[in-house]
């Protein structure tokens, strides 16, 4: 029987780490969040978790930034199903606010919300934030074909992120699935009719949604 090298063992194990830390922040909040207790659940030692994230600060940040690269790099892959004609703008946006209504939204926010309260994990949390909202603004343009440069589009855009991040935080104690799907559908039609495909927008690439 053939062993996994040393170095595959241990990315797996750090992959694994990352992927049990959203889960436990979405499910059981910042406070609960502790390194014994991500080790346990992932069946690593304390020790072990520690040799690759020494603190819990590293681990929490590490999560956020590998899972939303990987999340990122799915929609990208995701772009050839929407459809290119009618219907696009609609599964756009309902694309978009799924973003925001996952587990790694709801993993973020609990460190969002503890950031606020912490200088040093702030300092931390800041750059991760604008580095998210810079990819999640070119992952929209370039999903919904608009050209950027038009102000009117960049505004539309950026309203609809806002959007999608308000409706996400109204489903994180209620299940307000059918609430939002009737605000996607009302949202999608106001942006079809301030900016039709054909005038002002520009067929996407899934190139320019490759993540920095």
């Amino acid at each position: 029987m053939t062993r996994e090298p040393k170095q595959d063992r241990s990315r797996v194990t750090r992959e694994h780490l990352l992927e049990v830390t959203i889960d436990c922040l979405a499910e059981l909040g910042w406070g609960a969040t502790t390194v014994s207790l991500v080790a346990q659940r992932a069946g690593v030692s304390r020790g072990a978790t520690q040799h690759h994230f020494p603190t819990r600060e590293d681990l929490i940040t590490a999560a956020l930034e590998v899972m939303f690269d990987a999340r990122m790099e799915q929609a990208r892959r995701e772009a050839t199903d929407l459809p290119s004609g009618a219907g696009r703008t609609e599964a756009v946006v309902t694309r978009l606010v799924d973003y925001y209504t996952g587990t790694l939204f709801k993993a973020a926010l609990q460190v969002w919300t503890a950031a606020a309260a912490d200088p040093e994990l702030r300092a931390r949390i800041v750059p991760l934030e604008e580095r998210f909202g810079r990819v999640a603004h070119r992952t929209a343009v370039e999903h919904f074909g608009f050209d950027d440069s038009d102000p009117v589009a960049h505004r539309l855009v950026q309203a609809t992120l806002d959007l999608a991040r308000g409706l996400g935080l109204a489903d994180v104690l209620t299940d307000d699935s059918k609430r939002r799907a009737e605000v996607v559908r009302q949202w999608a039609a106001q942006l079809d009719a301030a900016l039709p495909r054909g005038t002002g927008a520009v067929e996407p690439t899934l190139d320019a949604v490759a993540v920095d």
